[in-house]
C-alpha cells in the first residue's frame, strides 16, 4: 500500500504532541542569526500542512510539496478552512520542480529519511540547489541511525484515540540501514464499527558523512548542526539532527 493513504485522514490525531510551534520559532531564530528575511518558502514533505498554514498566516508566500495526494488533500482543506491558500505540488522529493526560486526551503519531521534508494538524497539536494535563491537557507532534519537501532529497534507500539487506533510494528535492518514501520490502522466508520487497514513505511539511516558528501556534490554546504531543534551540538545518542544549509558561493 502507498505511504500515507488512510493514515492521512487521522495523521493529525496521532501527531498532536509534535511541537510544530517550537520548530517554527527555531526556524525564525535561524533566519535572524543568518540575517535572512525570506518572502517565499517551500515546505518539502509538507504533509497535512501543520507548518505550512502557520507560515501562511505569518504572511509568507508558501509552496507545499509532498508525494502523498491524500496528505495534500488534508493540507488544502486545512488552509481553505482558515482562509489561506498555497501552491500544493504532488511530487517526489527526489525529483521536485518549483514554479520559482524560493528564499527558504524546509523539510521537517524526517521527510528526507523516506528517500531510501541509492542516490535519491543527492537527487533531492540537486533540486534544492536549483530552486534555492543564492542567499537562501535550506533547513531540514533527519532521524539518526541511533534512533532507528537503539530506540525504535524491534519494538511494537500501540495508540488508541476516540475514533481510531493503530499498532505499529518496527523493524530496523542494520545491514541495509532501512527502518520498516508496519502500521495497522483501525478506523471507526459511521455505524460505529471499525475497518482495519495496513500501511508499510520505510526510512533510511544516513550518516553525517553521507549527508555532507551528498550536499557537496550539489554545491551545498552545512552552516550549522543542531540536536532536535534545540541549541545543542548533536551527540552520539542524538535521535534527530537539524541541518542548516546554504549554497556554495
Amino acid at each position: 500500500m502507498d505511504v500515507y493513504t488512510d493514515f492521512a485522514s487521522v495523521y493529525d490525531i496521532f501527531m498532536e504532541e509534535v511541537p510544530y510551534e517550537a520548530w517554527i520559532a527555531f526556524l525564525e531564530e535561524i533566519w535572524r542569526r543568518e540575517n535572512l528575511q525570506p518572502k517565499t518558502i517551500a515546505d518539502l514533505g509538507c504533509g497535512t500542512g501543520n507548518v505550512l498554514l502557520p507560515l501562511a498566516q505569518k504572511g509568507f508566500d508558501v509552496i507545499g510539496v509532498d508525494a502523498s495526494s491524500d496528505m495534500l488533500c488534508q493540507a488544502e482543506q486545512k488552509l481553505r478552512q482558515a482562509g489561506y491558500s498555497a501552491q500544493l505540488l504532488e511530487q517526489d522529493l527526489s525529483a521536485f520542480a518549483l514554479p520559482m526560486p524560493v528564499d527558504c526551503m524546509i523539510s521537517l519531521c524526517d521527510s528526507l529519511n523516506y528517500l531510501i534508494e541509492d542516490g535519491a538524497l543527492s537527487a533531492a539536494f540537486s533540486c534544492v540547489r536549483e530552486y534555492l535563491t543564492p542567499e537562501g537557507i535550506f533547513l531540514f532534519d533527519l532521524n539518526t541511525e541511533y534512533k532507528f537501532r537503539e530506540v525504535l529497534a524491534q519494538n511494537t507500539y500501540a495508540v488508541t484515540e476516540a475514533h481510531a487506533a493503530y499498532i505499529w510494528e518496527n523493524y530496523y535492518d542494520e545491514a541495509e540501514k532501512i527502518n520498516e514501520y508496519a502500521v495497522n490502522l483501525f478506523l471507526e466508520k459511521t455505524d460505529g464499527t471499525y475497518v482495519r487497514t495496513e500501511e508499510f513505511h520505510y526510512e533510511r539511516a544516513y550518516s553525517l558523512e553521507e549527508v555532507t558528501a551528498a550536499l557537496a556534490e550539489n554545491g551545498l554546504r552545512i552552516v550549522s548542526l543542531w540536536e532536535d531543534y534545540h541549541w545543542q551540538t548533536p551527540k552520539a545518542d542524538s535521535q534527530r539532527i537539524v541541518f542548516v544549509v546554504k549554497r556554495e558561493k
